[in-house]
C-alpha cells in the first residue's frame, strides 16, 4: 500500500537496552513544511531540477539545515556524559541530507541514497535511527551501529526505495541519540507537470493607461497532465488564470501590463501546481505618457439665449500607434472618484438605517411586515452594487458632452461637441477632465458660458410726470419691447414704499413674444406731497435683474387764492355787526375742501349786538375784567367750511361784532384737508369807534 498520504513519528516507550522504541503515527504535512524553506524557483530552474535523477540531486546539495525535534530525552538513563557543547535547539547529530529525496524513478526499480550522521558533540555519542515498516522504504544500517562515534565523526545509513508506480511517497526516519529524537523526511517525487513559461518576460516601453500584451505560447514538457493556477498583481493580469494542460500539449497564455502610473513596474507571474511547486517569472514594464492632447485647455462659448442651446467643439489629437480610449469625468483623479463613491455608499447605509429602524417600529405594530425586511435590505444592496459600479462619466444639466467617451484611432483626430443649455442668465463656469489611454493625469478643459435671457425694454428709462396735483388721478403709457429671440415673461414687482402704492401697472403680468411689445398703462394718484422718485421693477423670468422704469414728479396741493388782498373793516361802533364778502377760487384741477378760521379772535361765547346788551346789561360783565369770562368770538365767517369743485368759487362773508375795545389786525385763515393748516392767509383789519352819546346819556 502507498505510503504517501501517510507519515510517521516515533512515540516513545523505553526499551531494555535503554533506546525508545517507536510506533506509528498518522502523517502530519506540517512536520514536513515547518522545517522546510519555502523556496520559489524560476521555470528554468525548477525543469533543471525535476530533470535530474537522484543521484544528481544528492551530489548538487551543499547545504543543511538542523532537524526538526520531536522529543528531548533524559541524558542520565543512557549516558554518564551529561553534559553536551551542543545547544539544546541543535541536535548531537547533524544529518546529510536533510532530507532524502527520490526522483526521477522507474517503477520496480530500487534506488539507494546515504544518510550521514555526524556527531557535532565533543565527546563519543550513540545515534539509533528507525524506519517504520513500509513496503517502498528500507533501512540498511552500518556494522557498528551499537558502538558509540567519536566526536565529529560520521555514521553512514543507506536508504532503499522501491516504487510501485510514478507517483509521490512520504515517509520519515527517527534519528534517537542520548539527548533527544528528530526526525529526517523521506520524500520520493513522482511524475511533475512542467510549463515552459520564461524566466523573464519585458513588456519594455508601453503607453501608461493602455493595455500591452504578450501572449505566450506554452507547453507542457513534464511528465504529468498540469493542473495549474497562475497569479499576479496589478499592473499586471494574466488569462487563463486556472485550468489543466496534459502532458506534451500547448496552450496560450496572454499577460497584459496596464499601467496607471508613469515609471517602471515590477511584478512576478507565479504558476501554482496541483502538487505543491511554485514556480515563478519575472515581469518588467516601463509606463511613459505619449503624444495625445487636446487642441485647446479652454473653451469659451458665445451668449446663449435660456431654452435655446449652442454648442463648440474641441479636438483630442493623437499622435501615437495606439487605439486611445477616453472618458469625461468630473474629478480629477481617480482618487476622488473613490472618495465620492464613498460618501455615496455611506449615505446610503445610513438611509437604510433609518429605514430598517422605521420598519423595526411597523413591524412592532404589525409582525406581518417583517418578511418584507429582507427586501428592503437587497434594494438598498442594489443600490449600493449600482453606486460602486459607476463609471462616474461627466454629467451636468447645463454643459453637455458629445461623446462622452470613445476612441480616438492611431495618428487621428476625434471631434468633441460641447453643447450649453443655460438655464438662468448669468456666466457659468465648469472643469472637465479628459480621462485618456496614454497620459497618467487627465486633461482639463475650462467651459465658460454666459446664458442670455429675455431682452425686455422699455421704451424709456424714465418718466417726468412733472407737477400734480394731490389726488388727481392720471394716466400713462409705457411700452415694453422684447429685443430678443425668445419669450419674455414678465411680472410687475409690487413696489415697497407708501408712494409707490399710489402708482397702478395693467397688465401686471404678460408675454412678450420676440420682436413684440406690450403697453403698459400707468395710473397714478396720490395723496402724499412732495417731490418723490420712483424706480419699478418688471421681473423677467431667467433674468437675474429686472427691467426698471424711474418715475419723477411732484405731488402738490390745490391752487387757490381770494378775490381781493384783504378785508378792511373801518372803524365800527361797539356791538354793531358789519359784513363784508370775498371769493375764494379754486384755480387747481381737483376739488378742494377747505375750513376758514381766524385764529386771533376770541374762544369764548358769541360777541353780543348793541341791542341784545341794552335788554340785558349781564353782557357787559366782561368789560370789567372778570377772569371767569373769556373773550367773545367776534368774527363769524360763512360757510366756515366747504368743497370748492375744480376751477370753481366760493363766496365767504366775514361779520365782524366788535365787543372789545382794541384795533383789529387780524388774519382769515385756510386749512385744506390733505394739504396742510393756514395753506392761505387774508388780511382783516377794524377800528373800533366811540360814537358821541347824548346829553344824559352814557357811552358804553
Amino acid at each position: 500500500m502507498a505510503t504517501n498520504k501517510l507519515h510517521q513519528s516515533v512515540e516513545s516507550s523505553k526499551s531494555p537496552d535503554g533506546f525508545q522504541k517507536g510506533v506509528v503515527a498518522p502523517y502530519n504535512p506540517k512536520l514536513v513544511t515547518e522545517v522546510e524553506e519555502t523556496v520559489t524557483l524560476t521555470p528554468s530552474a525548477f525543469l533543471k531540477e525535476m530533470s535530474l535523477t537522484t543521484e544528481q540531486r544528492l551530489a548538487s546539495t551543499h547545504s543543511t539545515r538542523r532537524p526538526r525535534i520531536v522529543q528531548l530525552l533524559d541524558m542520565s538513563d543512557t549516558s554518564h556524559q551529561k553534559f553536551s557543547s551542543v545547544d539544546l535547539d541543535q541536535t548531537l547529530f547533524q544529518p546529510f541530507p536533510s532530507e532524502v529525496v527520490f526522483q526521477s524513478y522507474v517503477p520496480c526499480e530500487v534506488y539507494e541514497v546515504p544518510l550521514v550522521l555526524r556527531n557535532n558533540d565533543r565527546v563519543p555519542r550513540l545515534v539509533k535511527v528507525v524506519l517504520e515498516s513500509s513496503p517502498y522504504f528500507k533501512l540498511i544500517s552500518p556494522g557498528d551501529v551499537c558502538r558509540k562515534v567519536a566526536p565529529g565523526m560520521p555514521s553512514t545509513f543507506r536508504i532503499l526505495f522501491t516504487p510501485e508506480e510514478n507517483k509521490d511517497y512520504f515517509h520519515q526516519l527517527t534519528c534517537i541519540t542520548e539527548r533527544e529524537k528528530f526526525v529526517v523526511p523521506i520524500r520520493a517525487i513522482g511524475a511533475r507537470a512542467i510549463l515552459d513559461f520564461p524566466d523573464q518576460l519585458n513588456f519594455s516601453v508601453c503607453p501608461v493607461k493602455h493595455s500591452t500584451q504578450r501572449t505566450l505560447l506554452v507547453r507542457n514538457v513534464g511528465n504529468r497532465e498540469a493542473h495549474y493556477h497562475i497569479s499576479t498583481r496589478s499592473p499586471f493580469s494574466v488569462d487563463p488564470s486556472i485550468g489543466t494542460l496534459g502532458i506534451g500539449d500547448t496552450m496560450q497564455v496572454t499577460v497584459e501590463f496596464h499601467p496607471l502610473k508613469t515609471g517602471d513596474h515590477c511584478g512576478s507571474l507565479v504558476v501554482h501546481y496541483d502538487t505543491g511547486e511554485d514556480v515563478l517569472t519575472s515581469l518588467y514594464g516601463a509606463a511613459v505618457d505619449v503624444n495625445i492632447r487636446l487642441d485647446r485647455n479652454s473653451l469659451m462659448i458665445a451668449k446663449t439665449y435660456l431654452t435655446l442651446a449652442n454648442h463648440r467643439s474641441v479636438v483630442i489629437h493623437n499622435r501615437s500607434e495606439i487605439i486611445a480610449h477616453f472618458q469625461w469625468k468630473a474629478f480629477v483623479t481617480q482618487e476622488e472618484e473613490d472618495q465620492q463613491k464613498l460618501r455615496l455608499c455611506h449615505r446610503l447605509r445610513r438611509q437604510e438605517e433609518d429605514e430598517m429602524d422605521r420598519f423595526a417600529d411597523e413591524c412592532v405594530v404589525d409582525p406581518s411586515l417583517r418578511e418584507r425586511l429582507s427586501v428592503l435590505s437587497r434594494v438598498f444592496q442594489n443600490h449600493r452594487a449600482k453606486v460602486q459600479g459607476d463609471s462616474m462619466l461627466f454629467s451636468d444639466d447645463v454643459f453637455a458632452i458629445e461623446p462622452v467617451e470613445g476612441d480616438v484611432w492611431p495618428n487621428s483626430s476625434a471631434e468633441i461637441n460641447v453643447i450649453f443649455k443655460p438655464r438662468e442668465a448669468r456666466l457659468y463656469q465648469q472643469t472637465v477632465y479628459c480621462d485618456i489611454s496614454g497620459r497618467e493625469t487627465r486633461l482639463p478643459l475650462r467651459i465658460r458660458g454666459e446664458g442670455e435671457g429675455p431682452r425686455l425694454r422699455f421704451s424709456f428709462d424714465q418718466l417726468d410726470i412733472g407737477k400734480v396735483f394731490v389726488g388727481s388721478a392720471h394716466s400713462y403709457e409705457a411700452i415694453l419691447f422684447n429685443k430678443g429671440a425668445i419669450d419674455a415673461l414678465f411680472h410687475v414687482v409690487p413696489p415697497s414704499t407708501a408712494l409707490g402704492s399710489c402708482f397702478a401697472f395693467v397688465p401686471r403680468e404678460g408675454l412678450v413674444p420676440p420682436g413684440g411689445l406690450q403697453h403698459i398703462h400707468i395710473s397714478f394718484c396720490s395723496t402724499i406731497l412732495g417731490q418723490f422718485t420712483e424706480e419699478f421693477g418688471v421681473s423677467v423670468h431667467g433674468c437675474p435683474q429686472p427691467v426698471t422704469l424711474t418715475v419723477r414728479g411732484c405731488v402738490i396741493g390745490p391752487t387757490f387764492h381770494f378775490d381781493v388782498p384783504s378785508l378792511h373793516f373801518g372803524d365800527i361802533p361797539f356791538g354793531f355787526p358789519h359784513t363784508l364778502s370775498c371769493r375764494l377760487s379754486n384755480t387747481s384741477l381737483v376739488p378742494m375742501t377747505f375750513s376758514l378760521r381766524i385764529p386771533g379772535d376770541g374762544s369764548g361765547a358769541p360777541s353780543v349786538s348793541s341791542s341784545a346788551q341794552v335788554l340785558d346789561n349781564t353782557h357787559l360783565s366782561w368789560r370789567i375784567g372778570l377772569p371767569a369770562h373769556p373773550k367773545p368770538t367776534e368774527f363769524t365767517v360763512v360757510p366756515c367750511r366747504g368743497t370748492i369743485r375744480a376751477q370753481g368759487t366760493q363766496d365767504v362773508q366775514v361779520t365782524l361784532c366788535s365787543n372789545t375795545v382794541k384795533q383789529y389786525e387780524m388774519a382769515l385763515v385756510v386749512d385744506v384737508d390733505g394739504v396742510g393748516k393756514e395753506v392761505l392767509a387774508l388780511l382783516l383789519t377794524a377800528r373800533y369807534w366811540d360814537f358821541p352819546c347824548k346829553e344824559g346819556e352814557s357811552g358804553p
